[in-house]
């Protein structure tokens, strides 16, 4: 008969972080600071593989914002040279100047090829209520190989975003009939208009880009460069909303210049009609037409026939891999219940968002979190530092110093960028006067700027 397993000790296990990104590896250089271990789970072969699928797109933070204090700490010894911090840099920026330096100093605390398909505790489901918090995490994994893996862990930090799961082009929050079968012609990020075979997709052709956001100003800016070289290219911007001087976000009123830059480059786009606006568009339908897609509103209208579709329509958390964990979520946003009243663009009118630490992160299931994007859920307007300062809270709750974890050592910009109360999707929502936080910005005289001045699909 063989000996009873001994039952692991909670302190000696690893912290698991999932995803090997920004905040990710941030939480790792937190952990290591508190003197806990963590354990970086990523399913891509690099550091910020996420990222380096935008390599291409500039951020509208700076190089100031996007670097973590306890990672800065971590890289000093190494001889990492910090970049200059009123700098943008790209996504490749990003990655290859900043995390993957940090991913190397942590070193074998990092694994690549890990992707992770289920998280748990062990010897206990969903429903299971006995001695729940005293046992471990278990962590299942596939490797490249295919080889699988369960990993044992006193915690787990989940900061592997949302990139991977795109929102649909349908107007209810489905594929719209026909968006999988058009699969060949309908895209879901912003295009490297730099990458020849990409460039060949779009140029002298009309593209339909879809979604109100920093993604979206980012694709009609591009696409409005491209025409000046190409003639032919034009955009055609659907929005589900109407056309407003609020619909370019902040722009000079935003305390992120480059991102109010980023609006009015849109707004220039426009005016110069390299693209033009369909308002209070819903799409149910994608049909072709001969060599063309044509969009079926839900009110019955089409769109002239269009060569590519971008969807830009926001991301949205992948929980498939968390159903047996006890998560308080919110239904609308899909983030941890407290912090979802605090992000709710339904509710916050110029974006602010407060910082937040551990308690607005908290779930029913003790010593799991949701951190960076994911924590977001749905919600748009995620900054970097605000997931820095997540994951120095998380930390310092998991090291047992509670007074540092409910302390707020973050102070975030104004957007600029005016919503209201049920307005993102009236098509005859009404502008907000003049004046206060939510003023739109007069107009002003915009310069077209190089393709890759935009801020990414990545919030940053």
């Amino acid at each position: 008969m063989n000996a009873p397993t001994t039952p692991p000790v909670l302190s000696e296990l690893p912290v698991v972080v999932i995803g090997a990104g920004p905040v990710g590896l941030a939480a790792a250089a937190h952990l290591v600071s508190r003197g806990l271990e963590p354990l970086v789970l990523e399913a891509g072969p690099a550091a910020g593989s996420a990222v380096r699928e935008w390599a291409h797109v500039r951020l509208f933070s700076r190089w100031a914002e996007l670097v973590d204090p306890a990672a800065e700490k971590l890289l000093a010894p190494t001889g990492w040279v910090k970049p200059d911090g009123a700098a943008y840099p790209t996504g490749g920026d990003w990655a290859d100047r900043y995390l993957q330096p940090l991913a190397d100093a942590l070193g074998d605390r990092v694994r690549y090829g890990a992707r992770v398909t289920g998280v748990s505790r062990a010897g206990r489901d969903r429903v299971v209520d006995a001695d729940r918090d005293a046992q471990p995490c278990t962590v299942h994994t596939t490797g490249t190989d295919g080889r699988e893996e369960r990993l044992l862990a006193r915690a787990v930090i989940d900061a592997s975003g949302t990139w991977s799961t795109p929102g649909p082009l349908g107007g209810d929050g489905l594929p719209a009939f026909g968006e999988r079968a058009a699969g060949d012609r309908v895209a879901y990020r912003v295009p490297d208009l730099q990458d020849p075979a990409v460039r060949a997709r779009y140029a002298g052709r009309r593209t339909a880009v879809v979604g109100s956001g920093a993604s979206a100003f980012t694709a009609l800016a591009a696409l409005a460069d491209l025409a000046e070289s190409a003639p032919g290219t034009h955009a055609a911007w659907v929005l589900r909303r109407g056309l407003t001087d609020s619909t370019y976000g902040g722009g000079e009123a935003d305390e992120l210049p480059a991102r109010g830059a980023l609006g009015l480059r849109a707004k220039a786009a426009v005016e110069a009609g390299y693209a033009s606006a369909v308002t209070g568009f819903r799409t149910e339908a994608v049909e072709r037409d001969g060599d063309h897609l044509v969009l079926v509103g839900e009110d019955g209208r089409r769109l002239d026939p269009v060569d590519e579709v971008i969807v830009l329509t926001g991301l949205r958390p992948d929980l498939s891999f968390l159903t047996e964990l006890r998560l308080g979520l919110d239904e609308r946003l899909q983030a941890p219940t407290a912090l979802a009243p605090l992000i709710d663009p339904n509710v916050h009118s110029c974006g602010t968002v407060y910082p937040h630490g551990v308690r607005e992160l908290a779930h029913p299931e003790k010593d799991v979190y949701l951190v960076g994007m994911k924590s977001y859920g749905r919600a748009p307007t995620f900054l970097a530092m605000t997931g820095y300062e997540q994951v120095r809270s998380v930390s310092a709750a998991l090291a047992g110093d509670h007074e540092a974890a409910e302390r707020v050592e973050l102070t975030l910009p104004e957007t600029g960028v005016c919503g209201g109360a049920g307005l993102f999707d009236e098509p005859n929502a009404p502008e907000a006067e003049a004046g206060g936080c939510c003023g739109a910005p007069a107009p002003a005289p915009v310069t077209l700027l190089p393709t890759h001045h935009g801020k990414g699909p990545q919030p940053a």
